[in-house]
C-alpha cells in the first residue's frame, strides 16, 4: 500500500507538505502542488477518507446505515442501496455501507473517525434507539422511513398507510366485502418497524371505514409459510375474496398456493400487493400493486442530505403518495 511518505519521497517534499496539499490547511505553491499531484497519480496513492479533499475537511462519503436484520428482504433493500449509491455519485460522493445491527455505536464510531460526512438511516423503527444520537450529533442525517415522533429529524418515505388504504379501496370498488392483509414477517412487527405497522393501520382503517370484514396476518417469508397461510385464510374466512400482500418473497408463492387449492386468481380471489413495479410486472400473471418507488426514495434522501450539508433548509418530512396500478390479479368477486 502506497503511503504518504512514499508520495513525499517521490515528489521530493516533506510528508507534512503532502498533508497540507491534501487538506488545504496551508497554501502550497502551484509548482509544488503539481509535483505532489503528479506523484499521487503515478504511485496510485489513495488518501484515507479523513484527508481526501484538497480544500476541505470533508470526506465526501455518505454513510448508509442498513442493518440486515431477520425479516428484511435483501433484494428490495439493495434496490434502495443502489439508488443511494447512484445519486451520491452524481454529487461526487461515495457511500460507506454499514450493515451490522450496531445501532448508535456504529454510527458514532464512523462519525468520530471522520469516515463519513453524513448518514442515511434505513429500517427505521417507531421507537428507534438511534434517534437521540441523530438529533444531537454534529453530522446531518436523513431517515428513509419515519419514527413515531419525527420532530427534529429529516425523513423521506412512501406513505405506507395510504398504500394499505389504496389496496382496500381498490378491492372495495370492485365489490369485495371480506379482505385480508398478509403482512411482513412477525419479527418485523415485533421490532416496531414503521412501514409494516403503517400498512396494517391503513389497511384496517380503510376496511373499517368501508364496512368490510378484515383480518391481518404476519407471515414468514418462505414458500411453505405462504402455503400454510393460504390454507389458514380459506379455512378461517370462507367468504374471503380479496387479499393484500405486503411481503415480497411470498407474493407469487401465495398466488400459487391459492391456485393449487383450486381457487382461480382473479376469478375466485383477487390479490393486490405493495412492492416494486418490477416484481409486480414480471410474474406469470401481472399483479395489481402499489408501487414501492425505491429509486425515487433513495434519490430524494441523497438530495435532502446534500442540502443539509450545504446548510440549506429542508422539510422535516417528505411523503411520497401511494400509486396503485390495476393489473391482471384483481376483478369483481364471484357472484353468489
Amino acid at each position: 500500500m502506497v503511503k504518504i511518505t512514499d508520495v513525499a519521497r517521490h515528489a521530493q517534499v516533506s510528508p507534512s507538505t503532502v498533508s497540507y496539499a491534501l487538506s488545504g490547511k496551508r497554501p502550497i505553491s502551484p509548482e509544488t502542488r503539481e509535483r505532489i499531484e503528479n506523484s499521487i497519480r503515478e504511485l496510485g496513492y489513495r488518501p484515507h477518507a479523513g484527508a481526501r479533499s484538497l480544500a476541505s475537511s470533508r470526506s465526501r462519503v455518505l454513510g448508509l446505515v442498513l442493518p440486515l436484520r431477520k425479516g428484511i428482504h435483501v433484494p428490495v433493500v439493495m434496490q434502495f442501496a443502489t439508488s443511494v449509491l447512484t445519486a451520491a455519485r452524481e454529487h461526487d460522493h461515495d457511500v460507506l455501507l454499514l450493515t451490522q445491527s450496531e445501532g448508535e455505536e456504529g454510527i458514532m464510531r464512523v462519525a468520530e473517525s471522520a469516515m463519513a460526512d453524513a448518514f442515511i438511516i434505513m429500517d427505521v423503527e417507531l421507537e428507534d434507539r438511534r434517534l437521540p444520537l441523530l438529533r444531537t450529533m454534529d453530522r446531518p442525517s436523513v431517515l428513509i422511513g419515519f419514527p413515531s415522533d419525527p420532530a427534529g429529524l429529516t425523513g423521506v418515505d412512501l406513505d405506507f398507510a395510504e398504500a394499505g388504504e389504496a389496496c382496500v379501496e381498490h378491492l372495495a370498488s370492485l365489490g369485495h366485502r371480506t379482505v385480508a392483509l398478509v403482512g411482513s414477517p412477525p419479527e418485523v412487527y415485533v421490532r416496531g418497524t414503521g412501514f409494516a405497522r403503517r400498512v396494517a393501520a391503513g389497511f384496517t382503517a380503510a376496511a373499517d371505514r368501508l364496512g368490510l370484514r378484515s383480518c391481518v396476518h404476519p407471515c414468514p417469508e418462505t414458500p411453505a409459510a405462504a402455503r400454510a397461510m393460504a390454507e389458514q385464510l380459506v379455512r378461517e374466512q370462507p367468504s374471503l375474496t380479496g387479499v393484500v400482500v405486503h411481503n415480497e418473497p411470498i407474493t407469487q408463492p401465495l398466488i400459487d398456493a391459492f391456485t393449487a387449492m383450486g381457487l382461480r386468481v382473479p376469478e375466485d380471489i383477487s390479490v393486490t400487493a405493495i412492492c416494486p413495479d418490477e416484481i409486480a410486472e414480471q410474474t406469470p400473471l401481472p399483479i395489481t400493486s402499489v408501487a414501492l418507488p425505491t429509486a425515487e426514495i433513495g434519490t430524494r434522501a441523497v438530495g435532502l442530505l446534500m442540502s443539509k450539508l450545504a446548510d440549506d433548509d429542508v422539510p422535516e418530512t417528505t411523503v411520497l403518495p401511494a400509486r396503485l396500478t390495476a393489473r391482471a390479479t384483481t376483478a369483481p368477486p364471484p357472484r353468489g
